[in-house]
């Protein structure tokens, strides 16, 4: 739920003649949610959007995952997942690296330095949360600029393509849903307005301001997709460019937001974690951990309480500042903790005791709650620090 947004030429009427200079008609298409019952936005093509000439497979990359088993935190050091100068031959989208996954939501790590191809995600929205790095991504609605605290929100089915910029890689943290990704609705009026309570506002979501026009015939569209027990990748080639929207309005469009917009809820006591919520999908949420002012009781204490959610996994990508509950665990820019449902966990040793008398914490961090355990992929099984899970006790199995 983005709010309206209207951008470039559309008819004073929907459904009706869009008539283009010099004659002939554009030709509408309205992308929308849940069989015509939800946000939906309407397109208005210079050419057949469904006009396509070719359909092969593309073999993408792997998305196999393997239980967590035996259960126990994790720590994953995603830094390590591209050495070097590696990102510079990675693309934003074949470079991507499965860490955790389940039917709900797939979470993949990359650093890259090279524009991808054109792409559409048919599995679900994507929400990528930029960890470094500047660029733009090109859609079928326009051009979004990201920069380092960014989240890039996609719905699912837009075309897309992105190109870093600037010298170094662009670190990306990348939320693959099966589902649609939203604001939490009890941010929301029954219009569809952002309450008073709510941590952001419309002002703080920036879509596209103006169309994106490219001219082009047989051009190839990487398109991920739902087959039964998994997923698949086809390489569509469309007859002529899919930028070719000369306007469009509706709810359902790509934005981003940045993190320092979020505006952190505290208390006199220590908040739970919903109240840093910024996103909502099926089967998960997804938070915000933000340098903010900590609890102001004479007696709190600032960092988290021990805690053992029954229903969810907990993961953690630390991005930023010094986040004062894993303090001697090896937790690091970069890191992703996993902690499994109905598991105990909290503060290093030392960090309950220590976090009394501070009033502020210099932090940042994505949080995603899964309500379905989650799996292990391959990059993350190939970053995993194998003593995390023993950094409370001081000591491994015997």
């Amino acid at each position: 739920m983005p709010y309206y947004r209207r951008v470039g030429s559309v008819p004073p009427k929907r459904h009706t003649r869009h008539h283009a200079p010099g004659g002939g008609l554009y030709y509408e298409e309205l992308m929308g949610e849940e069989g015509f019952s939800s946000d939906s936005a309407l397109l208005y093509h210079r050419h057949i959007p469904s006009a396509i000439v070719d359909a092969a497979p593309w073999t993408l990359p792997d998305c196999k995952t393997e239980p967590n088993h035996p259960l126990k935190p994790r720590h994953l050091r995603t830094h390590d997942l591209f050495p070097g100068e590696e990102w510079r031959g990675r693309d934003p989208v074949n470079g991507r690296r499965l860490l955790l996954g389940n039917d709900d939501v797939r979470i993949f790590y990359v650093a890259a330095g090279q524009a991808s191809p054109l792409y559409r995600n048919a599995i679900g929205d994507e929400c990528v949360y930029i960890e470094s790095g500047t660029g733009s991504v090109e859609t079928v609605f326009g051009v979004l600029n990201f920069r380092q605290g960014d989240y890039v929100v996609l719905p699912r089915g837009t075309t897309h393509r992105w190109i870093p910029a600037g010298d170094g890689p662009v670190r990306a943290y990348c939320i693959e849903a099966s589902s649609h990704i939203q604001p939490p609705p009890r941010y929301l009026s029954k219009a569809g307005q952002f309450l008073e309570h709510a941590p952001y506002c419309e002002r703080d979501l920036h879509g596209p301001e103006e169309p994106l026009l490219v001219d082009g015939e047989d051009v190839e569209v990487l398109v991920k997709h739902r087959v039964p027990g998994g997923v698949a990748g086809t390489r569509y080639v469309y007859a002529r460019h899919p930028f070719d929207v000369v306007g469009w309005d509706g709810c359902l469009y790509p934005y981003t937001f940045n993190v320092e917009d979020f505006e952190p809820i505290t208390g006199r006591v220590h908040q739970p974690p919903p109240v840093h919520q910024v996103f909502a999908g099926q089967g998960f949420v997804v938070c915000n951990f933000v340098p903010r002012k900590v609890d102001y009781h004479p007696l709190a204490i600032p960092v988290p309480y021990y805690h053992s959610n029954v229903d969810s996994d907990e993961v953690m990508f630390y991005c930023g500042g010094d986040y004062e509950a894993r303090r001697g665990s090896g937790i690091g820019p970069g890191s992703v903790s996993l902690h499994p449902g109905g598991i105990a966990h909290g503060p290093q040793p030392g960090a309950y005791e220590g976090g009394i008398g501070k009033d502020f914490f210099d932090e940042l961090a994505v949080m995603v709650d899964t309500f379905r355990p989650l799996e292990l992929g391959e990059g993350g099984l190939a970053v995993e620090d194998p003593g995390y899970a023993w950094t409370w006790a001081g000591r491994g199995p015997r």
